[in-house]
C-alpha cells in the first residue's frame, strides 16, 4: 500500500504541496467546503492521476459522474508517476456547490510538485545499492531473503593505529571506506523545490550507538569525509546537490549483536516542510532502510587451513617442528608467537578462536578473544588484528573460569537436526549439569553466542573433566562420504578394551606415561585392578 497523506485545502487563497513519487495525496475536500454545499466536481491537469473513492469504489476522474456528494464515506485521492519540471506544474481544482445550483459557491485550487525522495542500500544483496520492488523496512534470512548487510567495522586498515577502525570516528584509507555499506540518497525534481524543504536523515535513538555513518558531500577525498550521523548524532541535514541526483553515505556497523540489541537497525529520510514564523516543521514524507548487522559465524576444524599459529615454548622445539612440517605439507603459513610474547602460554586455542563475517560487498576473518587473558592475553589484538583481519571480544563480569577458555567452543559442520537445517553448523559449549555450584560459559559470551542465531548453540555437559573443555573429548574430521564428516569421541571403554587386549597378550606390566615427569606412572594391570578409576570411566562413559 502506498504511503499516504492528508492534504487541506481552502478555497480562501490557493494551496501548494509537494507530491513524492509513489506515494497517495487524500484531499480534504470536506474541510474546505463552503457553508451550504452539498456536493463537488474535481478535475486535474494531466500529470495528475485522480480517484474518487464512494461507497467503497474507486472510481478514476473524469468520469460520467459530474458531481459528487460531500459526504464522510466520499474521499478524493491523487497521485502523480512523472517529477515536475517546474514548482507548482500540476493542479487540481476543486468546485463546490449547493443542491440544485450550478455556479459554484467556491473553488479550492491546490498547486502540486511532483518530487522523488528515496533511501536505498543494497536490499537484494547483489553487492551493489539498486532502486527495488522489495520492502525496505523488512529483512528475512536465506537465500531467497532480502535486506541489506552491515558489518561490524573492527579490523584495523591504518597499520599505525592501535584499536579497530570503528573505535574512531574518521576514514584513514579508501580500504576502510570499502569494509562499509553503502546507502545511496536520490533526490530528483525541481531542485528550488529544496529551498523551502528540508531532508533530514535520522536513526533511531535506540540504535545510534550501534552505527556511524559517514559522507563526503560531492568530493571523494577521504578529508572530506566526515562522521554525520550515529553514536551522539541522532540527525543530519541534507542539501541536495544541483548537479547530482545521489549522495551517497557509508555506514559502518560498531555492535555485534548481543543482548537487547537483535542486530536490526533502520534509518529514514523525512522529508519537512518549512514552516512560517514559529511553527514547527510538518513531516511530508518518510523513507526507511533497514539493515542487519552481520553476525560473527565460527569456522569448523574441517575447513581446509589458511594459515596456523602455535606457541614456541621451554622444550617444545619438536613439536613447533612437527607442526610446522605439516602447515608446509598443508601449503598454508606457519605463524609462530615467541616465547617474549607468549611467556609460558602455550595453549593459543584456549586464548582465541577463529570466524569471519559476511556481507555481499565484503567478507573477512575476525578473531574472538577469550575473557581467559592469560599471558597470550595480548596476542589477538597486536598480532592479529590488522587490514581485513578483525577482532572481537568479551569480558566477563568478575574472575574468568576454565570454561571461558575457547578449547571449550567448537563449531560443528553444516547439519540438518529434525528437519531444520543448520548451513553453518552449530556451536557447541561445555556446561555443567543445571545444579548448584557447577561451573559455566560465562554469560557475556554465551550471551553474545546465542545472539549470532546462525548457528544456535547445544550445550554439553563437560564440567566432569578437571579443565572442563568440550575439545578434550570430541573433534570433527572430514569424511569423503555420508554427512562429510566424522564426530569423533573420546571413549573410556574403548581404552579398557585395548588395555585388556594388551593384558592378554601379556603386556600387563607396562608401565604408562613414561617419559613425563611428575604424574604417577601406573602399570597396564594396576588400571584394570583399580575399581574407583572403572566406576568413574563408567560413568563418564
Amino acid at each position: 500500500m502506498a504511503q499516504q497523506r492528508r492534504v487541506q485545502l481552502s478555497v480562501q487563497r490557493p494551496t501548494s504541496t509537494v507530491c513524492v513519487l509513489g506515494t497517495e495525496l487524500s484531499l480534504d475536500v470536506r474541510g474546505a467546503a463552503p457553508k451550504g454545499s452539498v456536493a463537488f466536481h474535481a478535475q486535474g491537469t494531466p500529470g495528475v492521476k485522480l480517484y474518487v473513492i464512494h461507497d467503497s469504489q474507486s472510481i478514476k476522474l473524469p468520469s460520467s459522474v459530474g458531481r459528487w456528494p460531500l459526504e464522510p464515506n466520499t474521499e478524493v485521492l491523487l497521485a502523480m508517476d512523472t517529477l515536475s519540471k517546474d514548482v507548482g506544474d500540476e493542479k487540481v481544482k476543486i468546485s463546490y456547490f449547493r443542491e440544485s445550483g450550478g455556479v459554484p459557491l467556491g473553488r479550492a485550487m491546490l498547486y502540486l510538485t511532483c518530487v522523488e525522495v528515496a533511501l536505498d542500500a543494497d536490499v537484494g544483496r547483489s553487492g551493489a545499492v539498486s532502486r527495488t520492488l522489495l520492502d525496505k523496512k523488512t529483512w528475512t534470512w536465506g537465500p531467497d531473503g532480502h535486506g541489506a548487510i552491515l558489518l561490524v567495522n573492527c579490523d584495523r586498515d591504518d597499520p599505525e593505529a592501535e584499536t579497530p577502525d570503528n573505535r574512531d570516528t574518521a576514514i584513514c584509507s579508501y580500504n576502510d571506506l570499502k569494509d562499509m555499506s553503502q546507502m545511496v540518497l536520490r533526490t530528483r525534481g525541481p531542485h528550488t523545490i529544496f529551498t523551502g524543504h528540508r531532508l533530514l536523515l535520522h536513526v533511531d535513538f535506540s540504535d545510534a550507538d550501534k552505527v556511524r555513518v559517514f559522507y563526503g558531500g560531492n568530493s571523494v577525498a577521504l578529508e572530506e569525509y566526515q562522521h554525520v550521523l550515529g553514536v551522539s548524532k541522532l540527525s543530519y541535514t541534507v542539501k541536495p546537490s544541483r548537479h547530482q541526483e545521489e549522495s551517497v553515505f557509508y555506514v559502518e556497523g560498531l555492535a555485534f549483536p548481543d543482548v537487547g540489541f537483535s542486530g536490526l537497525v533502520a534509518f529514514h529520510v523525512t522529508l519537512l516542510e518549512s514552516p512560517e514564523k514559529d511553527l514547527l516543521e510538518t513531516p511530508l514524507f518518510t523513507d526507511t532502510v533497514v539493515f542487519r548487522v552481520a553476525p560473527w559465524i565460527m569456522t569448523p576444524n574441517t575447513l581446509a587451513p589458511l594459515e596456523v599459529f602455535v606457541c614456541s615454548v621451554y622444550r617444545n622445539e619438536d613439536f613447533v617442528e612437527a607442526v610446522g612440517a605439516m602447515a608446509e605439507k598443508a601449503k598454508c603459513p606457519l605463524t609462530v608467537c615467541p616465547a617474549l610474547e607468549n611467556r609460558q602460554d602455550r595453549w593459543i586455542q584456549d586464548e582465541m578462536e577463529f570466524g569471519y563475517v559476511q556481507a555481499p560487498h565484503k567478507t573477512f576473518p575476525v578473531v574472538f578473544d577469550s575473557p581467559r587473558d592469560g599471558s597470550l592475553k595480548d596476542f589477538p589484538i597486536k598480532r592479529i588484528l590488522g587490514p581485513d583481519f578483525g577482532y572481537v571480544a568479551r569480558q566477563t563480569a568478575g574472575t574468568a573460569s576454565s570454561l571461558d577458555s575457547f578449547g571449550n567452543l567448537e563449531v560443528s559442520p553444516p547439519v540438518t537436526v529434525q528437519g531444520k537445517e543448520y548451513p553453518l553448523g552449530r556451536i557447541l559449549i561445555g556446561s555443567s549439569f543445571p545444579r548448584f555450584g557447577g561451573r559455566r560459559m560465562a554469560k557475556a559470551v554465551k550471551d553474545f553466542l546465542v545472539a549470532q542465531k546462525v548457528q544456535a548453540p547445544v550445550e554439553l555437559f563437560s564440567d566432569w573433566l578437571h579443565v572442563g573443555h568440550v575439545d578434550e573429548f570430541l573433534s570433527f574430521v572430514p569424511a569423503p562420504d555420508r554427512k562429510g564428516f566424522r564426530l569423533l569421541l573420546a571413549s573410556p571403554s574403548a581404552c579398557y578394551q585395548l588395555l585388556k587386549e594388551k593384558q592378554e597378550e601379556g603386556y600387563g606390566e607396562a608401565v604408562m606415561f613414561q617419559g613425563l615427569e611428575g604424574v604417577p606412572k601406573p602399570t597396564i594391570n594396576e588400571i584394570l585392578t583399580n575399581e574407583g578409576l572403572r566406576k568413574f570411566n563408567c560413568y563418564v562413559q
